[in-house]
Order: C-alpha cells, then sequence, then structure tokens
C-alpha cells in the first residue's frame, strides 16, 4: 500500500487526521543497514543509560574485540567478563550480550535474511528468549530497522502520554485499552505510533489540535499524592518521638 493510501486511511480518524496536518510527512531518521546481533548488543548498551555514554562504552567494546569492526557471537562468548567490564558495560549487561551471542550462534536470533521473511510476532516471541531485550526493544527494531508497518508500542511512554494529548484524556491510558483503540489503525500502526510521539512535541510548543470529545478508554489509576503521604509519616514520626521523649524523662521533671 503507497503512503498516501496509509495517511488516506489514518485521516478517517480525525484526532490523527489534525496530528498529520500538525506535524506535517512522516520523517523517520535514517537507520543503518546492521545485522541484528549488532543492533540488540548496541539496544543492551544503551539500557538505563544516556546516549552519549552508551556510545563510549561501545566503542571501547568495538576497539577492544573486533579490531575496528563490530565484534563477532564468538569472539563475545570468547572475550573475558573482566575485559567486557573494562569497556563499561555492567554484569548485568555482560550476562545479556554473552546470551544473546549464545542464541544467535544456535540460530534462535535469526540472520537478516531469515528475519525479513518472519511475521511480528514470531520475531518478538524469540528475541525476548534472550536475557535483556524486552518486547519494546523488539518492537523499536520491527519499526526502525525492519521497517515494518504495523507495530504499535503499546508500552511506550511517549506513545501513551501523546495519545493522552492528542485525545484530551484525563490520565494515562492502560496499555491493553490502547491495543484495542489501535485495532482502527491497522494496518498503518507504525505511522500512527510515530504520529503520537510527534504529539508530545507538538504540545510542549503549544502547537497541538484540538482533539474534541475524549474516546471512551480505560485508563490507569492515578498515583496518590506524595505530599500527603509525606504529611501522614511526619506526623506518625513526631507523635512517636514525642511518646518517646515522654517515657524518657526523669521524674523530677514532672515535680
Amino acid at each position: 500500500m503507497t503512503a498516501r493510501a496509509a495517511y488516506r486511511a489514518l485521516s478517517a480518524d480525525p484526532v490523527m487526521a489534525g496530528l498529520i496536518a500538525a506535524a506535517g510527512p512522516y520523517r523517520p531518521e535514517p537507520m543503518p543497514d546492521q545485522p541484528p546481533f549488532e543492533v540488540l548488543v548496541r539496544a543492551i548498551a544503551h539500557q538505563q543509560l544516556h546516549g552519549v555514554a552508551a556510545q563510549r562504552i561501545l566503542a571501547r567494546f568495538v576497539d577492544a574485540f573486533g579490531n575496528g569492526c563490530f565484534p563477532s557471537p564468538q569472539q563475545v562468548i570468547d572475550a573475558e567478563d573482566a575485559r567486557l567490564r573494562a569497556c563499561g558495560l555492567s554484569y548485568a549487561k555482560i550476562a545479556a550480550v554473552k546470551d544473546l551471542a549464545a542464541k544467535t550462534i544456535a540460530g534462535i536470533v535469526p540472520v537478516r535474511s531469515e528475519l525479513d521473511a518472519l511475521p511480528d510476532l514470531e520475531i518478538i516471541q524469540r528475541l525476548t528468549e534472550v536475557r535483556g531485550i524486552g518486547r519494546w526493544t523488539v518492537e523499536m527494531m520491527l519499526m526502525f530497522q525492519l521497517q515494518r508497518p504495523d507495530v504499535l508500542p503499546v508500552d511506550d511512554f511517549a506513545v501513551r502520554n501523546g495519545f493522552r494529548l492528542a485525545y484530551r484524556l484525563r490520565g494515562m491510558p492502560r496499555a491493553r485499552a490502547l491495543a484495542l483503540f489501535g485495532e482502527r489503525w491497522k494496518p498503518h500502526r507504525s505511522l500512527a505510533a510515530w504520529y503520537l510521539w510527534r504529539a508530545n512535541d507538538l504540545a510542549r510548543r503549544k502547537l497541538l489540535p484540538h482533539g474534541g470529545r475524549p474516546p471512551r478508554i480505560a485508563l490507569q489509576p492515578a498515583p496518590k499524592p506524595a505530599a500527603k503521604k509525606s504529611a501522614s509519616r511526619k506526623k506518625t514520626t513526631t507523635a512517636t518521638a514525642t511518646r518517646s521523649r515522654r517515657r524518657r524523662a526523669p521524674k523530677s521533671a514532672h515535680k
């Protein structure tokens, strides 16, 4: 299906039509053509780290084990943990990249040519067998490396927050509820997700179009105010301290 047909299909949803008009054409960042093993090692390295820090770790990793090329799965398996640790990888990430290397050699993680022939769900099921690889990581790979057109990462905070902003919800939608709502965007859910990401940017710039009446959709429970908990704990602590002082006070103090 052509891009024009995809835009026409998504524009049947008035809110999505407004996002498309406000954000303009789909402009994905170009992604290098990398083997699945390399893509996933890089994803593991980036987990819970700033991008610059992760890139430095990866640069040391390539220099130490790949002689300027990205290391092979066998080179990773043969590498001593201490040398991997010296590159900046945590012990949890070392365990993850070694498990990834072993499952790549075993064929659980397919080569790119095989990956291209597999359906999305099977790719998710196979790659999430790897330690440290979750569904979100595989969905990002499906969308940007493999260019799959029908992926909606409902566990992505920015996607759910973009939906909340664009559709004028009072709270964050539940992941399952967003998945059900997103059925109307098939088979263009990757494009819809991209526009939900853009909704966050448009809201910051005060350019988000009005979304009309919010849809009826299950929301996450609102978190309890932290201030009340803090005040309650403070009151309890103060009362406990007062009772303790009274118990410790010498008898002469009450005369």
